[in-house]
């Protein structure tokens, strides 16, 4: 019986420590304005929603610098730029490290577009992906959300797999910027 509870406990224990909880608001529903943010990029230059009206915005989220899933997914985006900004739009990463990680997170893989440092955490709170880890660690859940040029949530894709995300919201974007054009 007490080897019985005792695996129980690890058990319960493990999946505690390997889940992830929400922390923050319910992300912005499709339609809806998205939230305001001035944040500073790899550089320190500051960057707001609003320097970016008129255009489309790649707005994704992401866990930590220099680990294996957040870099595959800044190095898709990378590679896929030309493609993105051919439709007129802009990525922008965002994750709670601070400026200098990404500097070297952003120098060591050439990435092409603003990393921003979300280290108050506000900003990953407003759009709904601030998330503890390991019960412990307080992250950017991968969450990427598309807005278009009146600053609206056009699409948001929660908890993505980072292969092949960026090839899946450049379809996307294509078929929303030939939507509006149509219109």
């Amino acid at each position: 019986m007490t080897r019985f509870l005792h695996s129980a406990v690890v058990a319960v224990a493990t999946a505690f420590l390997f889940s992830t909880v929400a922390l923050a608001d319910d992300p912005p529903a499709v339609g809806t304005a998205a939230p305001a943010f001035r944040l500073q990029d790899q550089t320190g230059k500051w960057h707001s929603l609003a320097d970016y009206k008129g255009k489309w915005v790649v707005l994704y989220f992401y866990p930590k610098d220099a680990t294996p899933g957040c870099t595959t997914q800044a190095c898709e985006f990378r590679d896929n730029i030309f493609a993105y900004r051919e439709i007129g739009a802009v990525i922008l990463g965002v994750s709670v490290d601070n400026v200098e990680s990404h500097k070297a997170f952003s120098d060591e893989h050439s990435l092409p577009f603003p990393i921003l440092a979300d280290v108050e955490k506000k900003t990953a709170t407003s759009y709904g992906t601030l998330t503890k880890y390991l019960g412990i660690a307080e992250l950017a859940r991968r969450d990427t959300f598309i807005i278009d040029p009146q600053g609206r949530v056009a699409k948001h894709y929660m908890k993505v797999d980072p292969k092949g995300h960026s090839e899946i919201v450049l379809a996307d974007l294509k078929q929303l910027v030939a939507k509006v054009k149509a219109s």
